[in-house]
């Protein structure tokens, strides 16, 4: 099912470092140990890593059958594998998903890039941590300010996705994905060389299992989920661009792998450097704006390691952001039939029209709300909640009950060439187990699960 002159990743390295770029995001460096530390350290760190193995591979590698084998955009690969059919709907679900989180993502990353300047500039020195607290609120309240960073984001990301694919998606990620290890790694260095750092790595590796409960294990499935972009369209898009060749198994294995690797690697970071100020590991979603610079002010050369920091997270942002934005670019290009510039151009625009909503909402617009959310909040409400659980939960079903096992073991054995030793383990995981953990994260992040169990008692 080969679509003659489509565009493909140039190299198998540069189809890992875009693919790997899809799933590294501020959903590992920020997210991953904000939840971690919230919820018990190790004991999270240890399900965290079951999920992402026994959840999050399977159903990327099924998202990989339906992107290759369709060669075509998230919407249009279930017109190629169901015709004639409403199953499109799944893909529709998942490039309005995309677009809807570039509506706060490139705010939260425009926030990167405000404080790598300030970090730069030397504005970040000298405060306390009241200061830094407010200092916060009025930046993301600051309508200007947020502005210009958000559309500095857009620009950036617009420019990578104009090129191309090979001229701008691989290209830039052959260069940020390596550059985000090796600052990690630096970073990282520094953190467990502090005094005290010791502390940090036994909360991190040293695991309580009593503090494991059904939250626990529902909120590490819902970030293995959310960390490696299943349900958006990101890795069906990229992976129609995947070559005839490209080993399906091993690059969502390498994929799952590295992307859980920085999670931890984030966690190995910023957990030595708060325990060594005493500062406590459940500061939640403040804890790199508000509780990290408050460390970097106590660190000899401060300024520097912010600027890195700070770098780091720009670099994880964009290039999620580029996926999400080559998502809906190439469903418009395809299905609307448009150039790819044009398409390029209409997404730009739209995410500054939903970004400049979502900034205001966090200030001058924010007493407007809906369902009781800021916009922001209710644009990462619904998306990560609602949309990206249904979108993951009806590929597993899609696949599982639509493709003929026939059909799926030869993709994802490239017509028999590779081996895949667990198959019939792995179609009967996807037909009827991984809806129904699915469906599961759906129930608790919405809270039904909640309502469930109260109406039951």
């Amino acid at each position: 099912m080969e679509n003659i002159g489509r565009a493909t990743f140039g190299s198998k390295f540069g189809a890992l470092m875009a693919t790997l770029g899809t799933a590294v995001g501020l959903g590992n460096i920020w997210r991953f140990p904000y939840m971690c530390g919230a919820n018990g350290g190790g004991a999270f760190l240890f399900v965290f890593l079951l999920c992402a193995l026994l959840l999050g591979l399977p159903v990327m590698i099924t998202e990989f059958f339906i992107g290759r084998h369709s060669k075509k955009n998230a919407t249009g690969a279930f017109d190629v594998l169901a015709p004639g059919t409403h199953w499109n709907v799944i893909g529709f679900n998942g490039v309005l998903a995309a677009f809807l989180i570039l509506g706060f993502y490139t705010v939260v990353s425009g926030w990167t890039m405000g404080y790598m300047f300030q970090s730069l500039s030397g504005s970040l020195n000298g405060k306390t941590a009241d200061d830094f607290t407010s200092d916060f609120s009025l930046f993301i309240s600051s309508a200007p300010r947020l502005m210009f960073w958000t559309v500095i984001v857009v620009i950036m990301t617009h420019y990578i996705i104009y090129s191309g694919v090979k001229k701008g998606i691989e290209r830039s990620a052959k260069f940020m994905m390596p550059l985000l290890f090796i600052v990690l790694f630096a970073l990282t260095i520094r953190s467990i060389t502090l005094p005290g750092a010791k502390a940090g790595l036994q909360f991190l590796f040293n695991p309580d299992f009593s503090k494991i409960t059904s939250a626990t294990i529902l909120s590490a499935m819902g970030q293995s989920f959310f960390s490696l972009s299943i349900g958006m369209g990101c890795l069906i898009t990229y992976s129609s661009y995947f070559g005839k060749t490209t080993n399906i198994q091993t690059t969502a294995f390498q994929v799952t792998l590295l992307d859980t690797f920085v999670a931890v690697l984030a966690s190995v970071m910023i957990f030595p450097a708060v325990f060594s100020f005493g500062i406590q590991p459940t500061a939640g979603a403040e804890l790199v704006f508000i509780t990290l610079p408050n460390v970097f002010e106590q660190l000899p050369l401060g300024n520097l390691w912010a600027f890195v920091f700070y770098l780091l997270l720009a670099v994880a942002a964009i290039t999620s952001i580029i996926s999400l934005h080559e998502v809906v670019t190439l469903y418009i290009h395809e299905e609307h039939h448009v150039t790819r510039k044009k398409a390029a151009i209409y997404v730009s625009a739209g995410i500054l029209v939903l970004a400049s909503i979502s900034s205001l909402s966090l200030g001058i617009w924010k007493e407007y709300t809906l369902f009781g959310l800021t916009f922001f909040d209710f644009l990462d409400y619904i998306t990560a909640k609602i949309m990206l659980p249904f979108g993951g939960m009806m590929i597993c079903i899609f696949v599982g009950r639509r493709i003929e096992k026939k059909i799926l073991k030869e993709e994802l054995t490239n017509k028999g060439t590779t081996s895949f030793y667990f198959f019939n383990i792995y179609a009967f995981f996807i037909k009827h187990i991984a809806p129904v953990a699915i469906g599961l994260i759906f129930l608790y992040e919405t809270g039904l699960i909640h309502w469930i169990m109260n109406l039951l008692n």
